[in-house]
């Protein structure tokens, strides 16, 4: 007499088809939880976790190597403008710089920073705030010159962030040249 009876060792041998792709999906799935678990355990154990949810705002990325925070916000930049507490300078190309720039800000185009730094801010002491921007929420021309001048000394350089669109929405005082 024969008995029609499946072995265990061959039972997933016999699923039907659809069957076989949910029992791999579920192992996956199970694979996939248990590692998440096991990296979130080993990160809350390390003597210095990473953070589960990060700032990647462009502000944030903004920091020079000492750490310094490099960006400043519109009120702050406008309360300085107003106050003549520091000096705006304009990172585009003097291109840019002449269609329209923030009102009093000192042209010094990235691109030629070395040749010209002296002849902009040369007389000017090293406890200088400087506030730099271009346009654009990727230009990275004005965090470039905040560094640059950060390495010859001026250690109060900042960036505002996509400054000239960002003042010009805010209609505070621009002009052009001629």
């Amino acid at each position: 007499m024969e008995t029609n009876q499946i072995s265990p060792d061959h039972h997933s041998a016999h699923l039907p088809e659809d069957n076989k792709w949910v029992a791999a999906f579920l192992q996956f799935t199970a694979i996939v939880l248990a590692a998440g678990m096991i990296g979130i355990s080993v990160n809350y154990f390390r003597s210095s976790p990473l953070p589960l949810i990060g700032n990647w705002s462009i502000e944030s990325r903004l920091t020079s190597p000492s750490g310094r925070q490099l960006a400043i916000s519109l009120a702050e930049a406008k309360a300085l403008h107003q106050s003549q507490g520091a000096v705006f300078l304009d990172a585009r190309p003097v291109d840019d710089y002449d269609k329209g720039h923030i009102q009093g800000a000192k042209s010094l185009p990235w691109a030629e920073a070395e040749e010209k730094v002296m002849d902009v801010v040369g007389d000017l002491p090293d406890d200088t705030r400087f506030i730099a921007y271009c346009d654009g929420d990727t230009c990275n021309l004005s965090k470039d010159l905040a560094l640059f001048l950060e390495s010859l000394g001026y250690t109060h350089a900042v960036v505002l962030v996509n400054g000239w669109t960002v003042w010009q929405n805010a209609g505070l005082p621009v002009e052009a040249e001629g």
